[in-house]
């Protein structure tokens, strides 16, 4: 009788046998592109700690955008650069501001695309935060900044975003933005939390693209502690409770663990953000020969949807999208 564990190679010998066992997949439907739009036009700008991403302007975006949505990618998450910036990053829900006007030129040339956008204060801030200071304050107002938030949200609603991302870890944002996009008449647009984002060491290219590094200080007042896991159950729960669509974890390949933990705590739908430092590191790696790129990212992002993650925010979204093809 042959020794039985042979019964398990049996099924790896083929890639037609592999494929019909494998348990998890892996498709362009699932990724979300970042993208950075700055104010001015005909900027075109490589972020010098993140090859291969580049920073540009609303016609610029919008050609890119085109590639993103032929290579098959799911959807695309906007991060807007302001002209100027104020101590209470009210160009974050300008009507005019650079996020609300480069939805509207999104949707007009790719009314199918689906647009996510950012909502936050750190961008447009002068101290890069991701709230606002009362008069003299030395810690993020909560409530007041929640107050701005929603008006932030409003206003990528009004200019026809797809749904509305809030990244800033205030308490109770959501149920505030909830309630308020409903009584301001886009009851229809969905809430994608970021429900555990961690004060994470991973962030560091991200805010040389947005220009959003505090000014002094750090976030561990209102990110989360890395050590934690079941402080992000709770925080999940909670904004599932307010009226979150879909949660997100950031980052994401040190924190599969807290995937799989929110996953089958909620059964909600679960975002995890493969986030700059974790994209530059692989780019890092592959530049110096140390992994072949293409098997190291796939295999990453294979893991982050094993762990549950039902869709993956990464800045190799369009690339891997072409390599699934």
């Amino acid at each position: 009788m042959p020794f039985p564990s042979t019964r398990m190679r049996r099924m790896r010998r083929t890639d037609t046998f592999r494929a019909l066992v494998r348990e998890t997949e892996l498709s362009p439907t699932h990724l979300i592109q970042p993208a950075f739009v700055i104010a001015g036009e005909g900027i075109r700008e490589e972020v010098e700690s993140m090859p291969g991403i580049e920073r540009f302007s609303i016609s610029g975006l919008v050609a890119e955008a085109g590639e993103i949505a032929a290579a098959g990618v799911g959807a695309l998450m906007l991060f807007g650069i302001p002209a100027a910036k104020d101590e209470v990053g009210s160009g974050a829900y300008d009507e005019e501001g650079i996020v609300q006007m480069a939805v509207r030129a999104l949707k007009d040339a790719h009314p199918d695309l689906t647009v996510i956008t950012d909502v936050c204060l750190c961008e447009y801030t002068t101290h890069g935060h991701c709230g606002v200071f009362r008069q003299g304050g030395k810690e993020v107002d909560n409530d007041l900044t929640v107050e701005l938030l929603a008006k932030v949200a409003i206003s990528h609603a009004e200019a026809g975003a797809d749904a509305i991302a809030p990244s800033d870890m205030m308490d109770g944002r959501i149920g505030s933005i909830r309630y308020q996009m409903d009584e301001e008449g886009h009851p229809g647009v969905p809430i994608i939390a970021y429900s555990a984002k961690y004060a994470s060491a991973f962030y560091g290219p991200f805010r040389d693209a947005a220009g959003s590094t505090p000014g002094f200080g750090d976030r561990r007042g209102y990110q989360m502690d890395p050590a934690n896991a079941a402080e992000a159950v709770r925080e999940a729960e909670l904004d599932l409770d307010e009226g979150a669509d879909m949660l997100i974890v950031k980052p994401a390949t040190p924190y599969l663990d807290v995937v799989r933990r929110v996953k089958d705590a909620t059964a909600a739908p679960v975002a995890a953000y493969h986030v700059s430092g974790e994209y530059s590191m692989l780019k890092a790696a592959a530049a110096n020969g140390w992994i072949d790129e293409r098997q190291a990212v796939l295999e990453t992002l294979t893991s982050i949807r094993r762990a549950g993650a039902d869709a993956i925010v990464t800045y190799y979204a369009k690339e891997a999208a072409l390599w699934l093809r």
